[in-house]
């Protein structure tokens, strides 16, 4: 007599999915640093923007782009798919180019920006995360790449 076969609960390709995301494991870590982020960084720049625009301008719209960089990275990490994958990945691309422009320039001509930035000093006032966070971003994106096989709703582990 032979054994019947198991039965899954779940379809194989849920299954898959379900494991293939970017938003498991250390991807929440790396998503709610993101989103904290978001938060503190938008904060900042809406008060910037609202008391003190005119003393720095450059810096206060910098910070808003900034969150705004950092909202946009924040939803596309926790959602799956290819061009999910593709907006997070010109997200902290963005987010990369960004600290290390701010920082530089912020490092070599101080008076340029008389306000702090999140990216200022390459994000000394954060701890260095803004620094250090794209690079996370980047290592985490290239092991959760979507594969050759992958529906548009899934995303590889090559």
């Amino acid at each position: 007599m032979k054994e019947a076969p198991k039965v899954s609960t779940e379809t194989e390709p849920a299954a898959a999915a379900g494991r293939s995301t970017r938003n498991t494991g250390p991807g929440r870590l790396l998503i709610a640093v993101y989103a904290v982020f978001a938060i503190s960084a938008s904060a900042r720049a809406g008060y910037q923007i609202a008391t003190k625009f005119s003393e720095a301008p450059l810096a206060h719209l910098l910070s808003a782009f900034a969150a705004l960089v950092y909202v946009v990275a924040t939803i596309s990490l926790a959602k799956p798919g290819r061009t999910w994958f593709k907006v997070s990945l010109a997200a902290v691309l963005v987010e990369l180019a960004g600290v290390l422009v701010v920082g530089g320039f912020s490092l070599f001509d101080p008076v340029a920006f008389p306000h702090d930035t999140v990216w200022s000093l390459f994000g000394r006032g954060y701890g260095f995360v803004p620094l250090v966070l794209p690079v996370l971003g980047l290592l985490w994106l290239n092991k959760r790449r979507p594969g050759a096989g992958d529906g548009p709703g899934q995303t590889g582990t090559n």
